[in-house]
């Protein structure tokens, strides 16, 4: 089956990054594009090590979460260790935990640790950097259901507001092509061209930042993105 044939059976997902958003006002932001019609808030965590940035953490997320009981968590971290973070995200409410494959060294450390997380009642998500290989042993750990999401950078993790990077297109192909069913999402210099771009090479998730946050309005362009994604409501 080609791409296009099996992505068109997909259910795709939009995710606004609340990266872009104004952080004082991260509860009403959060709101307004729940309401303006994504399906998952993207949440980045930076520990200031694995990116030169800081973001916010689990005692954000918790609060965050407190006001949004329902709403589905989306969690990014781009942290050094993450295994200590996967106690504290589950109590904080995160929905998945996607993790970089830069932070593991072999299949078994790659295998406990979403072990971890699933047993923490998180969905697992693993994320590749622009300038990374996809490693050989991620494709047991997806073939034993341990991998709900893979995230393909389109740019180079930390910052918002940069340059999608087309050529990681090859990546979401190549994993579209040996895994029909698996999500694949790309977080980067997405907007309503180079989405589309995404959508025809394999993935099925999207991160928009600063596109959906600095729209001036919001419901029109989740609602215009979502059309041209043949998504429905």
């Amino acid at each position: 089956m080609s791409i296009s044939e099996v992505i068109k059976h997909m259910k795709k997902y939009v995710a606004p990054s609340v990266l872009g958003c104004d952080l004082s006002n991260l509860h009403s932001e959060s709101i307004d594009v729940i309401q303006g019609g994504c399906d998952w808030l993207h949440l980045d965590v930076m520990d200031g090590h694995f990116v030169p940035n800081l973001s916010f953490g689990p005692p954000v997320i918790k609060c965050l979460r407190k006001h949004l009981p329902s709403a589905y968590f989306d969690c990014h971290l781009m942290v050094t260790n993450p295994e200590i973070w996967v106690e504290p995200m589950s109590q904080a409410g995160a929905s998945r935990f996607t993790f970089h494959i830069e932070t593991q060294s072999s299949q078994e450390s790659l295998e406990s640790l979403l072990q971890s997380i699933q047993s923490h009642n998180m969905h697992t998500g693993i994320a590749i950097k622009p300038s990374s290989e996809i490693p050989l042993f991620i494709d047991p750990v997806v073939e034993k259901g341990l991998v709900d999401l893979i995230l393909v950078m389109t740019v180079e993790p930390g910052f918002g507001g940069q340059k999608f990077m087309e050529s990681t297109m090859e990546k979401v192909r190549s994993l579209r092509e040996k895994h029909q069913k698996l999500n694949i999402e790309v977080d980067g210099g997405v907007n309503s061209e180079t989405v589309l771009i995404a959508d025809q090479a394999g993935a099925n998730a999207f991160v928009l930042g600063t596109f959906v946050f600095n729209s001036p309005d919001r419901k029109k362009t989740l609602s215009d993105l979502r059309k041209s994604l043949n998504i429905e409501d």
